[in-house]
């Protein structure tokens, strides 16, 4: 394995650890739901009349010639309705017609999708029709149709409505609600917060949705829903949902009510997505909140870890200091060890990590991953091989051959040689053996072989 490997994975569990945070809701921008289906199966009846047509369309809309794909698909159903091809036709028309942007071409896919929905309601892409005709009449509407508006409205308002069975339509209703929510004047929050009050464990998909378009007013009066949603909804998964958007609002107020989940609630999964909030929160008070659960005072293992793991996280020298300090002021060795793999992730600790290693006062386990993670950073592999002969724990010297294998360049593989052919320890020097085995520098092997041979 080289060097190279370790760093990337080492930066992969960061990055899988602040994943777990993030909510499942795509971020500001971003579609909240994808198009199911976005490109046309591959023909599969070369002898229907209609297959030359379809490939040709399927190609167009592969390369984004919606305009061409749309003309094309438009003829299969026209010059061939009894083709096999045709039933689909009609949305991929609809489809490519909605991706040229033009309010007409639109507002005509809406008429092919109506005739999909009339003649071939069996059709593959009926439920991927549905959602389509939402979003298009959520466009239209943005862009000033009333008609098309009016329709939105109540397809929001459906989905506001307790008793839709489970699974039924609920791409639709989202598409809805979004659309909805995007019309400005404020409209689409009360459908929103009557979708909220919903208890019926069917919607909770939907509430969780609903509360990232709520989000995204940043009104005083959809930070309040945001509050009441995550003290009294039923789902623990809508609850962090607004925890976790109530960090994007800033205001005095969120951060006091993020405050008051972390002190009063019985949720931890809760109490770590506020931390996570804290740690978001542009007030500036927000990282003197984050730090106070660092340092403890009763506060749960857990919360502690969280608040550092996203302390490190900011990667400036300010945070990288406090952390520092706070190692020194702290006895339990798991947060030892937490505070040492979050100060790696920062640029500046390296030899910090190297003193931690050679400190006889501190526990092996974390002097034994400050070697770990000193090895995973650019210091150089000579201060590693120094270390090792500074150290005299057996344990210690051990990781220090693991991490030299990881680098497995020039200087390390010259280390492994030296302590396979002369450390006076046999169980270390079986250890660089071993190592040395899985090394591709041809001197590894050349050492081996000398080293049976003699």
């Amino acid at each position: 394995m080289t060097r190279r490997t370790y760093p990337l994975l080492a930066a992969c569990a960061a990055l899988l650890c602040a994943a777990a945070a993030l909510p499942a809701q795509a971020p500001r921008g971003m579609p909240l739901l994808a198009m199911h289906a976005e490109l046309p199966p591959a023909p599969r009846w070369a002898q229907d009349p209609a297959d030359p047509l379809y490939r040709g369309a399927r190609e167009a809309l592969n390369r984004r010639d919606y305009a061409v794909a749309a003309r094309l698909f438009q003829r299969i159903r026209q010059e061939h309705p009894s083709s096999r091809y045709t039933p689909d036709a009609l949305y991929w028309e609809a489809f490519a017609r909605y991706r040229t942007g033009g309010m007409e071409e639109m507002r005509l896919a809406l008429g092919a999708l109506d005739a999909q929905r009339a003649r071939y309601p069996r059709a593959a892409t009926r439920r991927d029709a549905d959602e389509l005709a939402t979003r298009i009449r959520g466009e239209l509407a943005r862009r000033g149709d009333t008609r098309a508006a009016a329709q939105v409205e109540r397809s929001a308002v459906r989905a506001s409505r307790a008793g839709t069975p489970c699974g039924e339509a609920d791409d639709t209703q989202v598409a809805a609600l979004n659309a909805l929510s995007h019309m400005g004047g404020g409209r689409g929050l009360p459908v929103l917060e009557r979708v909220l009050a919903r208890r019926d464990e069917c919607s909770a998909e939907l509430r969780e949705k609903a509360v990232f378009m709520v989000s995204r007013q940043g009104t005083p009066e959809s930070e309040a829903i945001l509050m009441r949603v995550a003290r009294n909804d039923p789902s623990s998964k809508v609850r962090e949902q607004a925890v976790f958007w109530l960090s994007n609002s800033g205001s005095e107020r969120s951060l006091q009510f993020i405050e008051e989940i972390l002190r009063t609630s019985g949720d931890m999964e809760l109490r770590e997505k506020a931390v996570f909030a804290l740690s978001r929160h542009p007030n500036p008070r927000a990282q003197a909140a984050l730090r106070g659960y660092a340092e403890g005072n009763g506060i749960p293992a857990a919360l502690r870890e969280k608040a550092i793991f996203w302390i490190g996280q900011r990667g400036t020298p300010e945070s990288a200091a406090y952390l520092r300090g706070l190692f020194g002021r702290t006895a339990d060795a798991e947060l030892k060890a937490k505070l040492v793999a979050s100060l790696s992730r920062s640029r500046g600790n390296e030899r910090w990590l190297l003193s931690v290693a050679g400190d006889a006062a501190q526990p092996e386990e974390v002097r034994k991953q400050a070697l770990f993670w000193a090895g995973q950073t650019s210091v150089p592999t000579a201060e590693l091989a120094a270390a090792y002969d500074a150290l005299r724990d057996r344990a210690l010297r051990e990781q220090v051959i693991f991490v030299l294998h990881q680098r497995d360049d020039a200087a390390a593989v010259d280390k492994l040689i030296a302590i396979a052919r002369r450390d006076p320890d046999r169980e270390l020097r079986q250890k660089a053996i071993f190592w040395l085995g899985r090394s591709r520098d041809p001197r590894a092997a050349q050492t081996l072989a000398e080293i049976i041979g003699s």
